[in-house]
């Protein structure tokens, strides 16, 4: 039986359960009135026609996929417009990527066709899309900061559980620190990462590596300049992968 998760449920069966399906009103992290806004826009930002972030994968990544399984399947969180999915499936990975903005997955599958790779590209809401149990050799979570803390605690546990036994998270995004220098990232303190709330978080993950540091980044113009930025790698519970 394949097992699933959405927001406020469990659900198992062989074809999974549709985007949303059983979707709980009481555990909602979705309103109206704010993330449809907040994904207007995005929206909004990716219908320029240039690559709001750039087309090379974000550099931590390139760094660190070693650690996941080569020909591994893997899923990118947020992809955006498919510079880090892209990426991945190049260097010969199974890749699924979602996006909650349909003008980003648009721009990221002509991203993958003009490199001749294939990606599973779905347009889906972080916070209603189902989650496969232990489906995974590794996650991409790539400066995914435009979540509330009380909804990036539901998703972060569901791509642990997404993982499978022995299976390899990459995680990357701002420190507090980056507040105010304007060279990327979110404008509310509450929405950083720190070595404390990542090892909270992940505590019942192997950290593998985990770091904070300084470094002038330039992805497009949407991240750069000098920026204080955090890297983890971690792996759930189980097999021993690559990278040992």
């Amino acid at each position: 039986m394949v097992e699933w998760f959405v927001f406020g449920q469990m659900a198992g069966g062989n074809g999974g359960v549709a985007a949303g399906a059983g979707y709980n009103g009481v555990m909602s992290m979705h309103t109206a009135t704010g993330d449809d806004l907040e994904m207007g826009r995005w929206q909004q930002r990716y219908a320029a026609p240039e690559y709001v972030y750039g087309t090379e994968p974000n550099l931590f990544l390139r760094s660190f996929a070693h650690w996941i399984p080569a020909g591994g399947r893997v899923l990118s969180v947020a992809d955006g417009e498919g510079r880090n999915s892209v990426w991945l499936a190049r260097c010969g990975y199974r890749v699924d990527a979602f996006d909650g903005s349909s003008n980003a997955v648009e721009k990221a599958r002509l991203l993958a066709a003009r490199h001749q790779v294939q990606v599973n590209y779905a347009v889906e809401n972080i916070l209603l899309r189902p989650w496969q149990a232990a489906a995974y050799d590794g996650v991409a979570a790539i400066m995914i900061q435009f979540l509330k803390p009380e909804q990036r605690d539901r998703v972060f546990e569901f791509i642990e559980h997404t993982l499978k036994p022995g299976g390899i998270l990459l995680l990357t995004g701002y420190r507090p620190e980056q507040i105010g220098r304007g060279t990327g990232g979110p404008s509310q303190p509450e929405q950083m990462y720190t070595e404390e709330m990542l090892r909270r978080s992940f505590a019942g993950m192997e950290l593998l590596h985990l770091q904070s540091y300084e470094a002038h980044i330039q992805e497009g113009a949407g991240h750069h300049g000098f920026s204080a930025l955090i890297d983890l790698v971690a792996r759930r519970g189980g097999a021993t992968q690559a990278g040992d």
